[in-house]
């Protein structure tokens, strides 16, 4: 099969290049023909005007769909599996497909399909914001849910021109939500639910899981930003002063968190696989206490992986990924002191992170295998082909 990927790079390292990455390596692996359209929005910095810029082209790119009209002509693609297209390639290419005749899986990473900034969250106040649902993106300026007017703006516009010009609703064949709780999300707001399925992502291990630690510390692993709840992490590190905490990634975006840190607490930056094995290995807890609608959460699953319990806010799909009580638990969100008494139960009780890590390890093999991941991804394609390419599925408001 010959297979396109579509996706707009973050300027700083996600866990959405990470799927993009192994997707495009596990097709190759089963004998696919992988070409990759990309973008960066690490070149945004160096071009001139390069923030003027990426508002309107987050909106329609005339360039860029020239562009991938060339593209298309020169790879013809049997399927197109769009990822992110903001800011830099943006909708216009969905366009082309449809013009191509190429059917179209769109890969359903946040919800940026319903919500202007993606997040169910308004960075202001870090509180859930559904206002937007039902075609009201003016809702994201007035809350300014960017905490950067310029940025809400150009979030709602891009959100209020792909859905008046049914951008998504006219050219996706099919969308591929990561968890049942995503997939509830959209179908809510319009999305056809015989088109939407779940695709749940996969981990793959740079190494075998080492069993032999019992682990030295409480870990947290991914970007270092509010909506990930690094405030709660943080002060759960301070209720428990007698435990070693780390936190594993880039903290960029918020440097401050390393001078709220108490003394237990260490950040080790952006790690490297090799160096993340490590982290994981030498882990005995580790904790994602996000604020906002995790999709899916990585994180939870790598932990999993290797043999890690873990703790996890009770919200959005997190309760899909962790099971109360057997692989981990769930702690009310944004609550410190039910997650460091939670911390500290499992803490000392070293034989029930055993368990909870074994079986994190079973639901692992048994449920985001690269073998269990593959055969879902072509159900996922022989689902888009049969549907066919784009057409307009109908109007209405989405």
């Amino acid at each position: 099969m010959n297979l396109a990927l579509v996706h707009n790079r973050y300027a700083a390292d996600s866990g959405e290049e990470t799927v993009v990455e192994n997707i495009a390596a596990l097709l190759a692996a089963h004998g696919h023909h992988v070409t990759l359209f990309m973008k960066s929005s690490a070149e945004i910095s160096s071009m001139v005007l390069g923030q003027t810029r990426a508002f309107f082209s987050g909106i329609f790119n005339f360039s860029v769909m020239r562009a991938f009209r060339a593209f298309l002509n020169e790879s013809k693609p049997d399927i197109v599996h769009i990822h992110n297209l903001f800011p830099l390639i943006s909708p216009s290419v969905l366009i082309e497909c449809r013009r191509a005749h190429i059917p179209v899986v769109m890969h359903v990473h946040n919800y940026r399909l319903v919500c202007p900034n993606g997040l169910h969250m308004s960075k202001t106040d870090l509180c859930i914001c559904e206002k937007c649902a039902g075609g009201r993106e003016y809702w994201c300026i007035l809350r300014n849910c960017e905490g950067n007017l310029p940025k809400s703006l150009g979030y709602a516009l891009r959100t209020y021109v792909a859905r008046k010009g049914q951008f998504y609703r006219a050219n996706i064949s099919v969308y591929a939500c990561l968890t049942c709780f995503q997939k509830q999300r959209l179908v809510a707001q319009g999305y056809p639910e015989d088109r939407t399925v779940v695709l749940p992502n996969m981990v793959q291990l740079s190494d075998e899981p080492d069993m032999s630690s019992a682990g030295e510390y409480v870990g947290f692993a991914g970007r270092v930003s509010p909506e990930k709840g690094i405030g709660v992490f943080l002060e759960a590190a301070r209720k428990c002063p007698h435990i070693e905490f780390r936190v594993a990634g880039n903290y960029n975006h918020m440097p401050d968190a390393l001078k709220q840190a108490p003394d237990n607490c260490r950040f080790l930056g952006h790690l490297r696989s090799g160096e993340l094995s490590r982290f994981y290995n030498l882990s005995r807890i580790v904790v994602v206490p996000s604020l906002w609608y995790e999709t899916f959460c990585l994180t939870a699953v790598e932990a999993q992986a290797y043999g890690k319990p873990v703790i996890c806010s009770r919200i959005g799909a997190l309760s899909e990924v962790v099971d109360d009580g057997v692989t981990g638990l769930l702690f009310r969100i944004g609550d410190s002191n039910e997650l460091a008494d939670k911390i500290q139960h499992l803490w000392d009780r070293p034989n029930l992170c055993r368990r909870m890590g074994d079986a994190g390890r079973h639901k692992f093999r048994r449920d985001y295998s690269a073998q269990q991941y593959y055969e879902r991804l072509m159900a996922v394609y022989k689902k888009a082909i049969n549907v066919g390419p784009p057409i307009l599925y109908g109007k209405g408001v989405v």
